[in-house]
C-alpha cells in the first residue's frame, strides 16, 4: 500500500490570514488535531494542536531563563514571541515541513510520523495537497488488513476508493461526519467515522454499496459512543 490508498483526500485547510479563533473552531468542529495552510493552491505550512499549547492568553507560553536572555538570540526570541501572540494560522504555523508523496509506501510514512513524532503528514504533489495520512488512517488499514484473508492490494480496490470519493463530493450530507475516511480490501468497502444519526449512516453504506465493484460494506462508523461494525454482503 502506498499513501494513496489510505490518505483522506479532500482535505481541510487554512490560509495564511485565517484568524486564530477560526483556527480553533475548525479543528473542534471537525475533531482534528492540525490542518495545512495553503496560499495560492501551495502548502506554506501546519497547523497543529501542539503550534497552540503554548500561548500568552493561557499564560503557557515557555519562560527563558534570565540567562538566554542573555546571551541568546534575539531573533530566536522575537520568533517564539510571534508564535506565542500571533493571532493568524500564518503566525503560528510550523513552515518547516514534512511531506510525502502519493507513491510513498506506507511503511515509510509510518517511519517519518515515528521518528519525527508527529501525527498526520500531507500528501502533496508539485507543492499541491492531495490528501493527508493521518496515524489513525495507518491504523484503519492495519485493522482492516488484521480483519481480511492475506490477499494482495488490487488496482480494483483503488478505483472503488477514488469512486466513492468522488460520489460523496456530490453531496452534503457527506461533510456532516467527523473523521471520516474509506478504506478498500478485496472489493469491501470499509467506511470509518462519527456520523449525525442513523440517516446518515444508511446514505453511507447505500453510496458504498451502489459503488462500480464494490462486494460488501464493512461499517464501523459511530453514533455518539456506539460502534457498530458489521458486513453486509450483496
Amino acid at each position: 500500500m502506498n499513501a494513496t490508498d489510505i490518505m483522506t483526500p479532500d482535505v481541510i485547510t487554512a490560509h495564511p490570514d485565517t484568524p486564530l479563533q477560526e483556527l480553533i473552531d475548525i479543528m473542534l468542529r471537525n475533531r482534528i488535531s492540525g490542518l495545512p495552510v495553503v496560499d495560492d493552491g501551495i502548502i506554506v505550512g501546519i497547523v497543529s494542536e501542539g503550534d497552540l499549547l503554548r500561548r500568552a492568553e493561557t499564560g503557557t507560553e515557555k519562560r527563558r531563563s534570565q540567562l538566554l536572555e542573555l546571551v541568546g538570540s534575539t531573533a530566536t526570541a522575537a520568533a517564539a514571541y510571534v508564535r506565542t501572540h500571533g493571532r493568524k494560522a500564518g503566525e503560528i504555523m510550523t513552515t518547516d515541513l514534512v511531506t510525502v508523496t502519493p507513491d510513498t509506501p506506507i511503511a515509510e510514512i509510518a517511519d517519518i510520523l515515528e521518528s519525527k513524532r508527529i501525527k498526520r503528514v500531507p500528501v502533496v504533489r508539485e507543492g499541491k495537497v492531495l490528501g493527508i495520512v493521518t496515524r489513525a488512517n495507518l491504523l484503519k488499514a492495519l485493522a482492516m488488513q488484521l480483519r481480511a484473508e492475506p490477499v494482495a492490494f488490487s488496482s480494483d480496490d483503488r478505483s472503488i476508493r477514488l469512486a466513492l470519493w468522488e460520489e460523496f463530493r456530490h453531496h452534503k450530507w457527506a461533510s456532516q461526519v467527523a473523521q471520516f475516511d474509506v478504506t478498500v480490501r478485496d472489493g469491501v468497502v470499509h467506511l470509518w467515522g462519527i456520523v449525525r444519526g442513523e440517516d446518515h449512516r444508511r446514505a453511507f453504506i447505500v453510496a458504498a454499496e451502489n459503488t462500480p465493484g464494490a462486494k460488501g460494506v464493512a461499517d464501523h462508523l459511530e453514533d455518539g459512543t456506539m460502534m457498530a461494525v458489521g458486513i453486509s454482503a450483496f
